[in-house]
């Protein structure tokens, strides 16, 4: 039987040390940045002014057992549907504001407001939990299964 001997590798660094302690100096700085702006009340810079508003519409998201969410208006009339016309975003943001109430004890059915303000951002708003949603950067159907309900 013959003996099988392993060498090791040499003791190399993968990661240069002066790299490393770049890495968690930086990470002190920006700790320290944040806590003096936060502890100063430094005004946020980079935050979108909210412009007013130019069309507000409210409507209630209603779920069903499939998943699909149906939109009604303050008559109870049927707006859209989750699962037509590339709406499935709707029910998507449907789910998020009955997980939220659920979450806190709030009723499922009360309406929630899609507004579009003067820059042409469009919104949902929970009033009873204080959700306020700018549809920014969820592509373009998506904005869209929102927006179609303002014209």
């Amino acid at each position: 039987m013959t003996d099988i001997t392993f060498k090791s590798a040499p003791n190399v660094e993968m990661v240069p040390r002066i790299l490393v302690l770049a890495m968690f100096g930086l990470m002190l700085v920006t700790l320290a940045i944040v806590t003096l702006a936060r502890t100063t009340d430094a005004p946020l810079v980079g935050v979108v002014a909210d412009s007013p508003v130019v069309q507000s519409l409210d409507v209630a998201l209603i779920g069903d057992r499939n998943g699909a969410y149906s939109v009604l208006d303050a008559d109870g009339a049927l707006l859209a549907m989750s699962d037509r016309d590339k709406a499935g975003f709707i029910g998507v943001m449907g789910r998020v504001v009955a997980r939220k109430r659920d979450t806190l004890g709030l009723p499922l059915d009360a309406p929630v407001q899609i507004i579009r303000r003067e820059d042409g951002i469009v919104s949902i708003i929970d009033p009873l939990t204080g959700m306020d949603v700018p549809l920014i950067g969820y592509g373009k159907d998506n904005v869209a299964a929102f927006a179609r309900l303002l014209d």
